[in-house]
Protein backbone atom coordinates (compact mmCIF):
# COMPACT_ATOMS: atom_id res chain seq x y z
CA UNK A 1 0.00 0.00 0.00
CA UNK A 2 1.25 3.32 -1.19
CA UNK A 3 1.94 5.81 1.35
CA UNK A 4 -0.35 8.76 0.73
CA UNK A 5 1.10 12.25 1.70
CA UNK A 6 -0.74 14.29 3.98
CA UNK A 7 -1.42 18.27 2.87
CA UNK A 8 -3.85 20.01 5.17
CA UNK A 9 -4.47 17.44 8.48
CA UNK A 10 -3.42 13.69 9.95
CA UNK A 11 -3.92 11.93 12.60
CA UNK A 12 -1.79 9.01 14.01
CA UNK A 13 -3.29 7.86 16.72
CA UNK A 14 -3.96 10.28 19.63
CA UNK A 15 -1.86 12.87 17.53
CA UNK A 16 -3.69 15.14 14.94
CA UNK A 17 -2.23 18.29 13.02
CA UNK A 18 -3.58 20.70 11.16
CA UNK A 19 -1.46 22.63 8.06
CA UNK A 20 -1.04 26.89 9.30
CA UNK A 21 0.12 28.81 6.45
CA UNK A 22 2.29 31.18 9.47
CA UNK A 23 3.39 30.92 12.68
CA UNK A 24 0.99 32.34 14.92
CA UNK A 25 2.36 35.65 17.33
CA UNK A 26 4.17 35.39 20.23
CA UNK A 27 7.61 34.72 21.66
CA UNK A 28 8.57 31.45 20.21
CA UNK A 29 11.06 28.71 21.73
CA UNK A 30 12.53 25.72 19.75
CA UNK A 31 11.69 22.59 21.84
CA UNK A 32 13.41 20.31 19.41
CA UNK A 33 15.78 19.53 16.11
CA UNK A 34 16.36 17.00 13.86
CA UNK A 35 14.72 14.40 16.37
CA UNK A 36 11.38 15.32 17.20
CA UNK A 37 8.73 14.09 19.57
CA UNK A 38 5.15 14.63 19.19
CA UNK A 39 3.65 12.74 21.71
CA UNK A 40 4.96 9.64 23.91
CA UNK A 41 2.61 6.79 25.10
CA UNK A 42 2.05 6.90 28.75
CA UNK A 43 2.39 3.44 29.53
CA UNK A 44 4.50 1.37 26.34
CA UNK A 45 7.12 4.28 25.83
CA UNK A 46 6.42 4.59 22.19
CA UNK A 47 6.29 7.60 20.20
CA UNK A 48 4.69 10.00 17.60
CA UNK A 49 7.88 10.95 16.10
CA UNK A 50 9.74 12.33 13.32
CA UNK A 51 13.76 12.28 12.23
CA UNK A 52 14.71 15.14 9.47
CA UNK A 53 17.77 17.13 9.83
CA UNK A 54 15.37 20.26 8.80
CA UNK A 55 12.86 20.06 11.01
CA UNK A 56 11.87 21.50 14.47
CA UNK A 57 9.27 21.37 16.62
CA UNK A 58 8.23 25.28 18.09
CA UNK A 59 6.61 26.25 21.30
CA UNK A 60 4.38 29.53 20.96
CA UNK A 61 2.32 30.10 23.99
CA UNK A 62 -0.10 27.09 24.71
CA UNK A 63 0.68 26.23 20.93
CA UNK A 64 2.76 23.54 19.62
CA UNK A 65 4.37 23.91 15.97
CA UNK A 66 6.20 21.38 13.30
CA UNK A 67 7.99 23.43 11.07
CA UNK A 68 9.21 21.00 7.88
CA UNK A 69 11.71 22.33 5.42
CA UNK A 70 10.81 19.11 3.45
CA UNK A 71 7.86 16.30 3.10
CA UNK A 72 8.63 14.06 6.51
CA UNK A 73 6.93 10.61 7.56
CA UNK A 74 5.61 10.61 11.04
CA UNK A 75 6.46 7.48 12.77
CA UNK A 76 4.91 5.02 16.05
CA UNK A 77 5.88 1.76 16.72
CA UNK A 78 1.74 1.11 16.25
CA UNK A 79 0.62 2.93 13.71
CA UNK A 80 1.27 3.12 10.13
CA UNK A 81 3.42 6.18 9.01
CA UNK A 82 2.47 9.28 7.54
CA UNK A 83 4.77 11.59 5.22
CA UNK A 84 3.43 15.16 6.22
CA UNK A 85 4.22 18.10 3.27
CA UNK A 86 6.80 20.48 3.71
CA UNK A 87 5.56 23.44 5.82
CA UNK A 88 4.13 23.93 9.16
CA UNK A 89 2.07 21.96 11.27
CA UNK A 90 0.35 22.81 14.65
CA UNK A 91 -0.08 19.95 16.96
CA UNK A 92 -2.68 18.69 18.57
CA UNK A 93 -3.56 15.63 20.46
CA UNK A 94 -7.36 13.94 20.29
CA UNK A 95 -9.55 15.13 23.14
CA UNK A 96 -12.66 13.17 23.93
CA UNK A 97 -15.88 14.01 26.12
CA UNK A 98 -17.18 12.41 29.29
CA UNK A 99 -20.94 12.83 29.08
CA UNK A 100 -21.31 11.26 32.84
CA UNK A 101 -18.58 13.49 34.50
CA UNK A 102 -19.10 16.13 32.06
CA UNK A 103 -15.23 16.46 31.66
CA UNK A 104 -13.02 16.31 28.53
CA UNK A 105 -9.97 14.48 28.57
CA UNK A 106 -6.75 13.99 26.34
CA UNK A 107 -6.76 10.51 24.63
CA UNK A 108 -4.32 8.10 25.07
CA UNK A 109 -2.38 6.21 22.83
Amino acid sequence: MKNKIATQTAQQGDVILKKIASLPTGEQKIIARKKLVLAEGETTGHFHGIEESESELIQIGEKIILNLAKASILTHQEHNPITLEAGMWEVGRVQEYDYFSKMVRQVQD
